[in-house]
């Protein structure tokens, strides 16, 4: 699904305006319409609703928001938010068509006090807000976060830019608890720091023309199941163990252990048809005890990675897990990238080594994986304010060393070569545990050694690993969730793929 910019946003409303076509006014009604059939099943007739418009088309959506509640039997007041004298005509088109029940705000001793058992609908700005919110304005949207009532907020939450970061700590912005967008996320949604404002999100289709959206062209999206199960390979009949190629994973220390066992035995559920791990020599028996399909290539050191195996059996490479970061460890890995001629993935402690040794970027096989979280990341790349930032040096850093980026966390962002970036829709917070991201570096590193593309196995990987998240907390909760429910939960994610 496409993430589309404001401005093009536009376009595309223009563009049905004038290719479908429609009026401006007939479209807005078709778009509150659906919305309304979005939100209604959850509302209850009693409930006093209060819905704030501004003057601008946001409003206009919250006025016919108000007209087909008010026609149902809702309990609804409307509030015009008067912060200018000029209106939008489709706005102001749906005011005198609403007609009851309306009352203006115009300074701050007009703005209503809201009881906690009620209902706010949020149709001040939307997605059109380009600066801060000032004024009586500001004063009512920190009246109706303190109101204790359920928010839901028309498109966007009125004091939060679509597209760019705000301070958050000065501005004045509604804290929704259900945001309903129209026809695409923003890219505000995907953002952690936003998570406050935007609540649970949900897209609700209006009808654009579907040759705009099809064609548009964006640099954000988010991975879809369909385009999911497209990437998925159906096995052939007479294939055998070498059609699913042969992984390396080098991991693992004398006091790490853990990881290299997490991250071996996700490989191994990814369909890769052979595995070796390289371990610290005397290291192997929890892993031969728990996973005998897995092959063991001994480091001469007794405590960690020092050098390295015959290369030459591999399809392809994953190091970091609980590899930690002695000078040998890190004279290996240099070597490593010297020698490689397969696709490779980078996490834990490969990637702190490389942050430690920027020079050596320069150098990674094109196509690499790197699977950091945002503070590893931030040691790669270097500081940033704002996720807004973070993401921009994500694309900038695949770009400059023609790589994949795999940042993790809530909606993890998968950037490329080329510039764009794909948004995670699977996983959840109980997948916030020690291993979690070990088990992801085993499942792209099976899915390479098939002979996935870097691109599909990235995506692929990180759907999939979400989705086994997704699993496991059904059926046990996110409290109780570890890594390893997370290995269990696979052959079930790729199941429900298929």
């Amino acid at each position: 699904m496409k993430i589309v910019p404001v401005a093009k946003i536009r376009e595309a409303d223009e563009y049905t305006i004038h290719n479908e076509p429609i009026a401006s006014i007939d479209l807005m009604e078709r778009a509150a319409t659906n919305l309304y059939t979005s939100i209604k099943t959850g509302l209850a007739k009693g409930q006093r609703i209060h819905i704030f418009a501004g003057i601008g088309n946001n409003g206009g959506d919250g006025l016919v928001l108000a007209r087909l509640l008010q026609h149902d039997g809702f309990n609804v007041k409307t509030w015009i938010v008067q912060y200018s004298d000029q209106c939008s005509p489709d706005f102001q088109i749906n005011l005198e068509r609403l007609k009851e029940n309306i009352s203006f705000i115009k300074s701050e001793s007009d703005i209503p006090a809201v009881e906690a058992d009620e209902l706010i609908i949020d149709a001040i700005f939307g997605s059109g807000l380009n600066r801060p919110v000032s004024g009586f304005t500001a004063k009512l949207i920190d009246s109706l976060n303190q109101s204790g009532a359920v928010v839901i907020a028309v498109d966007m939450p009125s004091g939060l830019f679509a597209d760019k970061a705000v301070d958050l700590k000065k501005h004045s912005i509604i804290k929704a608890d259900y945001t309903y967008s129209f026809m695409f996320p923003k890219l505000a949604f995907l953002m952690p720091e936003n998570d406050l404002y935007v609540g649970r999100w949900e897209v609700v289709p209006i009808g654009l023309h579907p040759d705009f959206v099809d064609h548009v062209e964006v640099k954000n999206r988010l991975i879809e199941t369909v385009y999911i199960n497209s990437m998925l390979r159906h096995r052939p009949k007479f294939s055998h163990k070498g059609t699913y190629g042969h992984a390396l994973l080098i991991a693992g220390s004398k006091t790490k252990m853990g990881a290299a066992i997490l991250s071996a035995g996700a490989c191994l559920r990814s369909g890769a048809g052979l595995l070796h791990v390289h371990l610290p020599v005397g290291n192997h028996t929890a892993l031969q005890s728990i996973y005998p399909e897995a092959m063991i290539s001994f480091d001469d050191n007794e405590t960690h990675f020092s050098w390295l195996p015959d290369l030459s059996p591999y399809n392809a490479i994953a190091i970091g897990p609980g590899l930690g970061t002695h000078h040998d460890t890190a004279n290996a890995l240099k070597l490593l990238i010297q020698e490689s001629q397969v696709p490779m993935v980078f996490d834990a402690d490969a990637l702190n080594i490389l942050a430690d040794n920027k020079t050596w970027l320069s150098f990674l096989p094109a196509g690499s994986i790197l699977t950091p979280h945002p503070k590893e990341f931030e040691r790669l790349a270097g500081k940033f304010d704002d996720s807004y930032e973070r993401l921009q040096l994500q694309i900038d850093f695949s770009i400059r060393y023609k790589s994949y980026v795999v940042c993790k966390g809530a909606h993890t962002s998968i950037t490329t070569p080329q510039g764009q970036c794909w948004f995670n829709t699977t996983g959840n917070p109980g997948m916030a545990t020690g291993g979690s991201g070990d088990v992801l570096t085993g499942l792209i590193l099976g899915l390479l050694a098939q002979q996935y593309k870097p691109f599909e196995a990235a995506l692929l990987g990180v759907f999939l690993h979400g989705l086994s998240g997704d699993i496991a907390a059904d059926e046990m909760g996110m409290e109780a969730l570890i890594a390893s429910d997370l290995i269990n939960c696979i052959p079930k994610a790729f199941t429900k793929l298929k």
